[in-house]
């Protein structure tokens, strides 16, 4: 489905250049009843780099993005696009894109007349349509209807759709539902691709793998509360400790090395007879306690840290739904 990525044509919805544009959150709010799905957000969202949204389910990223949006109205506080409101923005397509739900469509029009629907709400040239059906692989797939669209398909729509207006700003809700290996990667080079551009791209993902390889930046949220907003890097270091598995032939001479880095290890993981895991601890230390207590390895080795273990620690109090299996949250 053209995985090739074509450059993308600056100023095409636009008739003057844009400039890189802020995302502001200024002690944003939003209660329903007695519920508060988003708790004082003061974040800016930065042009020139890919910011991944994370947080666990009802942590308040899809009710964030609305605010954004204008679709929910903010019970304090305000959500702002260079400093005005999305609601204020006399052609929104032009300054701000979009995918928050791509079966939000009439499932009978034709792709290129959902587009072209868009297109002429904002005074958007038709040409344009052709240009991002082109850009997300679609052009073959224009004239058919979008209800018959997999879902692959109808993202790669909603990314159309958003790519539109050419916007200085762009917000992605899980972006990569239904695509293929391909296709991942495929919209992992374009969002990176619209940051180096110098646009400002929001991006809400559950796929932790993901979001290290294409985002700069992270905010993550738990219970509408905001944990984190710092460069990847610095949250996986701090986050998240290098994990060392360590399996030996007997249960004995397993007991006895937990014993002995017990003082220096608080995350010591018993996985069964044969095997447990650490942090906090080098490889070297760990072999050097072995050696020292004579025991017999059969492996040692590390895992490097990861965006996901960083995750995990960070929302294991915001978790709403914890599983009690091995592995799950404790």
């Amino acid at each position: 489905m053209g995985e090739k990525l074509p450059l993308l044509a600056l100023a095409h919805g636009n008739s003057d250049p844009w400039r890189p544009t802020l995302i502001q959150l200024q002690h944003l709010t939003k209660r329903f009843g007695s519920l508060t799905a988003v708790d004082g957000l003061d974040v800016t969202i930065e042009a020139g780099r890919v910011t991944g949204f994370l947080g666990p389910n009802g942590a308040g990223k899809s009710t964030t993005m609305r605010m954004i949006l204008g679709l929910d109205r903010p019970t304090s506080g305000r959500a702002l696009v260079n400093g005005e409101s999305y609601l204020s923005l006399p052609q929104p397509l032009r300054e701000v894109g979009a995918l928050l739900d791509a079966k939000a469509l009439n499932g009978g029009r034709t792709g290129r007349n959902h587009l072209l629907a868009m297109a002429h709400s904002n005074s958007i040239s038709p040409s344009r349509v052709d240009e991002v059906l082109e850009i997300v692989g679609l052009t073959d797939a224009a004239r058919k209807r979008a209800g018959t669209y997999s879902l692959g398909m109808g993202q790669r729509l909603g990314i159309a759709g958003a790519l539109l207006g050419d916007p200085p700003v762009l917000l992605f809700d899980e972006p990569v539902n239904g695509l293929d290996p391909d296709g991942v990667r495929w919209v992992r080079q374009l969002m990176r691709s619209l940051a180096a551009e110098g646009r400002t791209v929001f991006v809400s993902s559950h796929l932790m793998s993901e979001m290290q390889l294409t985002a700069d930046q992270v905010v993550v949220i738990g219970r509408g509360k905001l944990l984190t907003n710092a460069p990847v890097s610095e949250v996986i270091a701090t986050n998240s400790g290098r994990t060392i598995t360590v399996r030996l032939p007997d249960a004995g001479g397993l007991a006895r090395l937990k014993e002995r880095l017990l003082p220096h290890s608080s995350r010591i993981h018993h996985l069964n007879d044969e095997e447990l895991t650490v942090e906090g601890l080098t490889l070297a230390e760990v072999g050097d306690h072995a050696h020292e207590l004579g025991v017999r390895l059969h492996e040692l080795s590390g895992k490097p840290a990861s965006l996901e273990d960083a995750y995990l620690q960070l929302t294991a109090d915001s978790v709403e739904f914890g599983s009690a299996v091995s592995g799950g949250r404790r």
